[in-house]
């Protein structure tokens, strides 16, 4: 008979080969979805800021005065600030456990928010901002790390997708909130944008106070009881649950056969004493194929571009054409409506068909809708004295293709993928850092995008993404195993070999067909 660890590859390698089929169709866990959903509110702050301050700047830029410099530093220093938060966020949840760090970016995004309504000129705008931002970078390293872990793995993909429909979500309320408040007075209308996003953080505080722990982290507290309860209410059955314990517990360095309800872990597991080490100075092949992955993953995920369609969305339809400040508000709704329709077919299918399918598809998709976008833009701007009715449709048409291709695989499966694969003692950091990598390359992006097109034109700097995203096709089809359908304490086993982790699965399956073959000539026996 198979030991424990054989039987989690066969388990892993059965589940992830597509020869063996889809994995098996699970009833949605509803207590697992609950708590997924309350995480991942938190990803709308994240989306709220960023669709309210696409529109919002319009009117700040004309009540405060400020240059197009200052406007840039002001979009684009929240995600400097969320890097900071992110880093920060990956070892308070190490001490204080994933449901309070959940409450405490609630409060933190609260206060940024209502020091951001209440600002009165650029300096104290910029305080909120930074306040804000460290709440973000919290919420967005937590998310997806919580969603994981409580997830059964049967529909992790679905689960964990939650973070990058709520994002979505958030823009659109942000785009939605600046039509509405744009009526009022310039010097009230953004104020009041600012001021609405309060109001997901509270409940976000709430939601961090009334769900359950991860069962993850419930064991490397040694609380071995509670952990076994949470796994029992958030498992497809009760065999799942007791395979995950035995698997945290491994993880964990517990034995398998203590059964008690408190246990001692070592202390090195607890703290995240010596992940840094692991990960960066003495990394083993596995740790560093699974940090570049997953860091180079949230790299790229930003470095094609896509924060300064959704950001500057107004910037590029003035650029386009569309010159009315209603006009173009309503066209970034509808960007704010594409990308979260088109959300749901990750969040559908990820578990279905895998990440590797989706993130290959959509950053093709992706190269594609920002090379016609550059290329319209192009056109435009060499014609400036003309209408070209047929251009302005296409590059309308691109801006849409561009957020749709995103959101149905990139967005996604960044958090997805990148908060799945570290091992359990480095995923707190691991995650903080891959979230940290996306805001910082997100900032940058935001930071500069005004001050790139008028260097190269508008049209030049969607070249250049789209020949960002084409890099970042050929980083994901040769780095990136599929992980689909595999326990998170399996993944480790999967990297290792970099480009030639084909083979290492093939070898997996073998394994697996091998002791398949002795488990039944010792049950015939």
């Amino acid at each position: 008979m198979a030991d424990p660890q054989s039987r989690a590859v066969t388990r892993g390698v059965e589940s992830s080969n597509p020869d063996f089929g889809p994995p098996p169709k699970a009833t949605k866990n509803k207590y697992a979805l609950a708590c997924a959903l309350l995480a991942c509110m938190s990803s709308v702050l994240l989306g709220y800021d960023t669709g309210v301050m696409s529109g919002g700047m319009i009117y700040i830029q004309r009540d405060l005065k400020i240059s197009d410099v200052q406007k840039e530093v002001l979009v684009g220093t929240i995600n400097v600030y969320s890097l900071l938060g992110s880093a920060i966020a990956g070892r308070t949840c190490d001490w204080v456990g994933r449901r309070y760090t959940i409450a405490m970016a609630g409060v933190i995004f609260f206060v940024g928010a209502f020091l951001m309504a209440f600002a009165t000129n650029y300096a104290f705008l910029m305080v909120g901002r930074f306040v804000a931002g460290i709440g973000v970078g919290y919420a967005m390293m937590i998310a997806p790390v919580y969603s994981a872990e409580i997830s059964p793995r049967s529909i992790r993909g679905f689960i964990t997708s939650f973070t990058e429909v709520f994002i979505n979500f958030g823009v659109l309320l942000g785009y939605v909130s600046n039509y509405f408040f744009a009526k009022l007075p310039t010097n009230l209308g953004w104020r009041f944008m600012m001021g609405v996003g309060a109001i997901p953080s509270v409940m976000l505080f709430v939601g961090g106070l009334v769900m359950p722990e991860s069962p993850r982290w419930l064991v490397l507290q040694g609380k071995v009881g509670m952990a076994r309860r949470i796994l029992e209410k958030t498992s497809e059955s009760l065999q799942e649950a007791q395979e995950r314990l035995a698997d945290i517990k491994g993880a964990a360095g517990i034995p398998e056969d203590n059964h008690d309800e408190v246990v001692e872990v070592p202390k090195d597991r607890t703290s995240g004493k010596g992940a840094w080490r692991e990960m960066f100075i003495h990394p083993t092949r596995a740790v560093l194929h699974i940090t570049i992955a997953g860091i180079g993953l949230c790299f790229f995920q930003q470095a094609s571009g896509i924060d300064s369609v959704v950001m500057y969305s107004p910037t590029i339809f003035e650029n386009a054409g569309i010159k009315s400040d209603n006009g173009k508000l309503l066209a970034t709704i509808s960007v704010g409506v594409t990308k979260t329709v088109f959300i749901l077919v990750s969040t559908f299918y990820l578990d279905k068909f895998g990440r590797r399918i989706l993130l290959l598809t959509s950053t093709a998709g992706l190269v594609c809708s920002l090379v016609g976008l550059g290329a319209g833009l192009t056109v435009i701007d060499q014609h400036p004295n003309e209408k070209l009715t047929g251009a302005i449709g296409f590059s309308f048409f691109c801006v849409l293709a561009s957020v749709a291709t995103f959101s149905m695989g990139l967005g996604p499966v960044a958090w997805v993928y990148s908060s799945e694969i570290f091992p359990l003692r480095l995923r707190a950091l691991g995650s903080g850092l891959a979230a940290s990598m996306n805001r910082l390359i997100s900032g940058v992006i935001l930071m500069t995008f005004i001050s790139l097109y008028k260097a190269i034109t508008i049209g030049g700097a969607f070249f250049l993404f789209g020949g960002i995203a084409f890099v970042a096709f050929i980083f994901f089809f040769t780095l990136l195993p599929e992980t689909r359908g595999r326990g998170l304490e399996e993944m480790e086993e999967l990297f290792g070999t970099f480009c030639k982790w084909r083979s290492t699965v093939r070898e997996l399956e073998e394994k697996k067909r091998l002791e398949s073959e002795n488990e039944k000539k010792n049950d015939l026996a």
